[in-house]
């Protein structure tokens, strides 16, 4: 199954780079739903972010809500995204909801039932050669740790990491940095 939602990404990325435009939104919604289903989340558990603003802060591509409400900067010490793209580090933290953490991005209604709060995250920095074009975060969500499913393995991680060189190339088609 692994092998073939990387085919299916590649094509994707492959097919938007052939057409030489940026992603639509539908796209954008394409590339989170198959990494949600590689990891078996829901996709308003799939973040990516690309860097901008002169490579100060990051910027939500998806979820589609969190688009338009802001930016995370790369300044922040509370923002899981930002200490990766920082450190270019990826991590898995189980524990999530009682760690130290920006919670301003997990009030904004996604659909979900009231009260379901990021209790689980693997995030990955996103990298151009050396330089971090985003960060790449998956979650599993629920009102507790033990609702929210099955903790991230370090396997987990070590495939969303292999990843982000395929994330890369669909950052670079909207042209943000």
């Amino acid at each position: 199954m692994i092998d073939r939602q990387f085919a299916e990404l590649g094509s994707l990325v492959e097919s938007l780079e052939r057409a030489g435009k940026a992603p639509e939104a539908a796209d954008t919604r394409k590339i989170s739903q198959d990494l949600a289903k590689l990891f078996g989340v829901d996709p308003d558990e799939v973040a990516i972010l690309a860097l901008s603003d002169k490579e100060k802060s990051l910027k939500f591509l998806f979820p589609e809500k969190l688009v338009a409400v802001g930016t995370i900067p790369l300044s922040s010490t509370s923002a899981l995204a930002a200490r990766s793209a920082r450190e270019r580090r990826s991590e898995v933290v189980n524990n999530f909801s009682v760690t130290r953490h920006a919670t301003v991005f997990e009030g904004v209604p996604m659909g979900r039932a009231p009260g379901e709060l990021i209790q689980k995250i693997m995030s990955a920095p996103i990298l151009h050669g050396s330089k971090v074009s985003g960060v790449v975060q998956i979650s599993r969500k629920g009102r507790t740790v033990a609702d929210a499913g099955p903790d991230f393995t370090q396997k987990d991680l070590r495939t969303l990491t292999s990843l982000t060189p395929l994330l890369d190339r669909f950052i670079r088609l909207f042209g943000i940095s």
